[in-house]
C-alpha cells in the first residue's frame, strides 16, 4: 500500500473514534457520576462516623435525608408527659409542706424560741430571759458577799453579788431599816450547776410545763448573772412565796427599790412578757437610771428594750 493510502486510512479512523464520544448531552461530563465511591458535592460523609449508624459511604442517590437526621419520635420531647413544675423537691420527688409553721414562738407548755446567747454578760444592763441565755461556763468575775442579814448564816454562793450591786443593796437594805422595814436576803447568785439541780428539782414536783413559770432552765436564769436576788422579810415568812405580795415588805420595795438601781423584775401583769409568774420578792440591779425610767413607765426590761415578747407561762 503506498503511503497516500496508508495516511489516508488513519485519518479515517481517528475521525470515526472522535465521532463515537458526542453521544453524551452537554454539561453532564462536568457533573460527577451519582455514587463514585466519594462524597457527593455539598455533602458529608458519613463514613468512619460512630455515630451515624451506618457502614456504607454516603446515602443512596436522590435521599432527600441527611444520615443523622432523627426520626419524628425523636425530634421534639412530648411536652404532654412532662411533669408539671409545682415546687417539688427534683432531687427526692417530696413537695414542699408550706403550711407547716416555723419558728412561732414558745408554746402553751412553755417550750422556747431559738436560743440566742447574751454577747456582753458581764453588763449591768444584760438582758437575761427564755430566748437569751449566758455563755458556758460563764461566772462573774467581781462576786462579793454584801453586807446585808440573809435568812441563814453560812457563806455560800447564794449570799454573793456582784460587787456594783451588793454596794447598792447595802444601801436599799439601810433605807429599808430606816423605815421601819426589816428586810432579809433570800438567795443571790447561784452557779449554772446550782440551777440545773434546782430546776430538774421543780420538774419532779410540778412537771416541766409548770416548773418553767417560776424556774428558769439552767443559763436562762438571772441568778446567774449575779445582778439577782430574792429578799423577804427579816421573819422569813412568805420567803419566796404568793403571799409575799400581801406585805409592807412588798409594798415598800416596789415604791423605793428603783432609787437603788433595783427593779421588781416580773412584776403582775406582765407576765406573758416575762414568761414568768408575778414576783414581788424578785429583784435585778440594772443602775439608778434606768431603774426610775422603767418604775415611771411601768415596763419590763424586755420592753425598756424593746425586745419580743417571751412565753405565756
Amino acid at each position: 500500500m503506498s503511503k497516500m493510502t496508508t495516511m489516508s486510512a488513519l485519518l479515517l479512523a481517528l475521525t470515526l473514534a472522535i465521532a463515537g464520544c458526542g453521544n453524551e448531552a452537554p454539561g453532564e461530563i462536568a457533573s460527577p457520576p451519582a455514587e463514585s465511591g466519594g462524597p457527593s458535592s455539598g455533602a458529608a460523609s458519613s463514613a468512619g462516623d460512630p455515630h451515624s449508624g451506618r457502614s456504607d459511604a454516603t446515602p443512596a442517590s436522590g435521599s432527600a435525608a441527611a444520615p443523622n437526621a432523627p426520626t419524628g419520635r425523636d425530634a421534639a420531647p412530648d411536652k404532654q408527659n412532662e411533669p408539671a413544675d409545682d415546687g417539688a423537691n427534683k432531687t427526692t420527688g417530696k413537695t414542699a409542706d408550706k403550711s407547716q409553721p416555723v419558728n412561732q414562738g414558745n408554746d402553751a407548755s412553755g417550750k422556747d424560741k431559738e436560743m440566742q446567747v447574751v454577747a456582753k454578760p458581764e453588763s449591768i444592763t444584760a438582758l437575761v430571759n427564755k430566748q437569751n441565755a449566758l455563755p458556758d461556763n460563764y461566772k462573774p468575775s467581781d462576786l462579793v458577799y454584801p453586807d446585808v442579814p440573809f435568812l441563814f448564816k453560812e457563806k455560800i454562793e447564794k449570799r454573793m453579788l456582784r460587787k456594783e450591786a451588793a454596794e447598792a443593796l447595802e444601801k436599799l437594805f439601810a433605807a429599808a431599816k430606816e423605815d421601819g422595814v426589816a428586810l432579809a436576803g433570800v438567795s443571790a447568785y447561784r452557779s449554772r450547776a446550782t440551777q440545773k439541780a434546782l430546776f430538774e428539782r421543780y420538774v419532779k414536783k410540778d412537771g416541766e410545763a409548770k416548773a418553767r413559770t417560776y424556774s428558769a432552765v439552767p443559763g436562762t436564769s438571772e441568778h446567774e448573772t449575779g445582778l439577782a436576788i430574792d429578799v423577804s422579810g427579816s421573819d422569813g415568812k412568805c420567803a419566796a412565796s404568793d403571799c409575799f405580795a400581801d406585805t409592807k415588805e412588798a409594798e415598800w420595795l416596789a415604791e423605793h427599790a428603783p432609787e437603788y438601781g433595783f427593779i421588781i423584775r416580773y412584776p403582775k401583769g406582765k407576765e406573758n412578757i416575762t414568761g414568768y409568774q408575778y414576783e414581788p420578792w424578785h429583784l435585778r440591779y440594772v443602775g439608778v437610771e434606768i431603774a426610775k425610767e422603767m418604775a415611771a413607765k411601768g415596763i419590763t426590761l424586755e420592753e425598756y428594750f424593746d425586745a419580743v415578747p417571751v412565753s405565756q407561762p
